[in-house]
Order: structure tokens, then C-alpha cells, then sequence
């Protein structure tokens, strides 16, 4: 299992779900099943797990339980399982955002900057857009928006226009040719950094991860019960900022609504007065922690 995917902050993220032995619980993003072990651990003989993963490799770890229903789908489609599961209302949902170890340690996966493969990078293999389709057809306008909002990238106009101006050439179908395509750009001694931040602007938009993000965040809270938790752990800003401000304010921009009575409405309440982070120890041992955030929430 610690092969496939190793759960960054595992004891954390099980307290921040609060289990009941006879509950109802949903780990969203089942990867290498390593927190739902660890739910059903908690479980008694009458709880519920459902676990979602759209990725097929996932279903190769799945435990021999009666209490654990698999969904093979991805987390944006919450309520519709659920309701069909007869899993409403949920005492606790867990999000585990992100690319899985092991689909960073497939090569042909596309996903890594360590190894030459075809640009593909779908979380869900039956998905229709790949990277290279995204590298090689979208406009400079969309190429350059992904880059810079999805990457954050300070030169994503010109990353934008040097690979339109390649792709004339020659189609830019591998992750050598990519990097090959944009290696003039790349800031001397930032490689590893950049290169990170092309390929999961790339990710972002073939997975749509911040369009089903944003579903299954307002989604968890039509399927959680009253002091149901939501707990969920991201791995860069963009994601962070998302949970954060829906935590904050049940939507993603602007200001918290409030009744006739200045009360404000918002569906749930931070457990945690910030983001918890990973000790020093657990980022030595797992690289991956190093920029992981939980946060735990509570329906109102």
C-alpha cells in the first residue's frame, strides 16, 4: 500500500472525522486505500464506508469488506452515489486532493517530469482530453490563461506563444519534447520548479480538478448531517484558497451573507483556526507533506 500511495497527515486526518463506530463515511479519493483502512479500522460492525476513485489502477487495493462500497467515479458526482447508496446524511467526508504517488511513478502515465512519455496526465484513463491535446490545440489566449492561473507561472504569455510558435514545426507529443520545446524559458537553478508548475497547470485543466472541486465542496454539504465533518487536505494555493473560502463563507468569492438579523449564513464552521500542517519528522520521511494543508470543518 505505502507503494502505491503514502497518506500524508493519516493520524490527523481520522481526528479531524470524529468516527462513530456505527457511522456513515465517504473517503472521496480511495488512491492506494490507505485512509479508508484506517475508517474502517474505526468502524464497527453496522458502519458504512463508501470510497470513490475514477483512476481504474485504484480498484487493484481495495480490501475484502462488507462495509466498504466502491464507486468508480470521480468526487464530483458525491450526491448522486449517495443518494443512491442510501448513504444521506453522511457523518463524515474525506478529500485527499491531488496526483496520487503512484500515478507520479507511472511513467506512461505522463504525469512526471522524471520520465519521457507520451503528455497524457487523466486521472480517469476513460477521459477524452490528454495534455498533448491541450499542448497542441488550444489558442495562445487559452494556453496562456491555464498557465498563468492554473500554474502561476510570471512568463505565461511568452510560454504560451513559444509553444504555438513550436507546435508549427512538429507536433509536441512527449514530456521530452515539451520540455525540449520551452528550455529557453526556463529560469537557470528553478528547473524543477517550473517544470512543476507547467505540468500541473496542464493536469488542472485535462482533469477540470478545480471545476470538481468546487462541485464536490457544495455538494458535501447536501450530503453531511448536522455536525457531520468535512475534512480535506490540499497540495497547492489554488486548492487551499477553494476549501478555505468555502469553509469560511459556504461559497468561493466575495462576502459571507447574512439574514434579516446580521447572522451569517454559512453552511459549516472551521474546526481548526488555520490550516494544520505536517511535523518536520513526517516531512522527512514523505516529501509530499512538505506542502500539504487539512482543514476540518463542521456542518452548522
Amino acid at each position: 500500500m505505502t507503494d502505491y500511495h503514502n497518506p500524508v497527515m493519516l493520524q490527523q486526518c481520522i481526528e479531524g472525522l470524529n468516527i462513530k463506530p456505527d457511522g456513515i463515511y465517504v473517503d472521496v479519493t480511495f488512491g492506494g486505500g490507505g485512509h479508508s483502512r484506517e475508517i474502517l479500522k474505526c468502524l464497527g460492525p453496522k458502519g458504512r464506508l463508501l470510497a470513490f476513485d475514477q483512476d481504474s489502477d485504484a480498484q487493484n487495493n481495495l480490501p475484502k469488506d462488507d462495509r466498504l462500497t466502491f464507486i468508480d467515479q470521480n468526487f464530483r458526482y458525491l450526491k448522486n452515489n449517495c443518494r443512491l447508496q442510501g448513504a444521506i446524511p453522511a457523518d463524515g467526508i474525506l478529500a485527499d486532493l491531488g496526483v496520487s504517488s503512484h500515478q507520479f511513478d507511472q511513467p506512461e502515465r505522463g504525469f512526471s517530469i522524471r520520465f519521457d512519455a507520451d503528455l497524457d496526465m487523466r486521472m480517469d484513463q476513460g477521459g477524452l482530453l490528454t495534455a498533448k491535446q491541450v499542448v497542441n490545440t488550444y489558442s495562445e489566449e487559452q494556453l496562456h490563461r491555464i498557465f498563468g492561473i492554473y500554474g502561476e507561472i510570471k512568463n505565461a504569455k511568452t510560454l504560451a506563444q513559444t509553444l504555438v510558435n513550436q507546435r508549427l514545426n512538429k507536433s509536441i507529443d512527449t514530456v521530452e519534447e515539451l520540455k525540449k520545446a520551452i528550455s529557453k524559458l526556463i529560469p537557470k537553478g528553478k528547473e524543477n520548479k517550473y517544470l512543476a508548475q507547467v505540468f500541473q497547470a496542464l493536469r488542472i485543466e485535462v482533469n477540470q480538478e478545480l471545476e470538481a472541486l468546487k462541485e464536490f465542496l457544495e455538494q458535501s454539504v447536501d450530503v453531511l448531517k448536522t455536525q457531520g465533518r468535512l475534512v480535506v487536505m490540499s497540495y497547492h494555493s489554488l486548492e487551499d484558497r477553494l476549501v478555505k473560502n468555502f469553509i469560511a463563507k459556504g461559497k468561493f468569492q466575495g462576502e459571507v451573507e447574512k439574514d434579516f438579523f446580521g447572522n451569517q449564513i454559512k453552511p459549516l464552521e472551521s474546526i481548526t483556526r488555520k490550516a494544520i500542517v505536517a511535523s518536520e519528522e513526517e516531512i522527512k520521511l514523505n516529501n509530499r507533506a512538505r506542502s500539504a494543508k487539512l482543514r476540518i470543518a463542521e456542518k452548522n
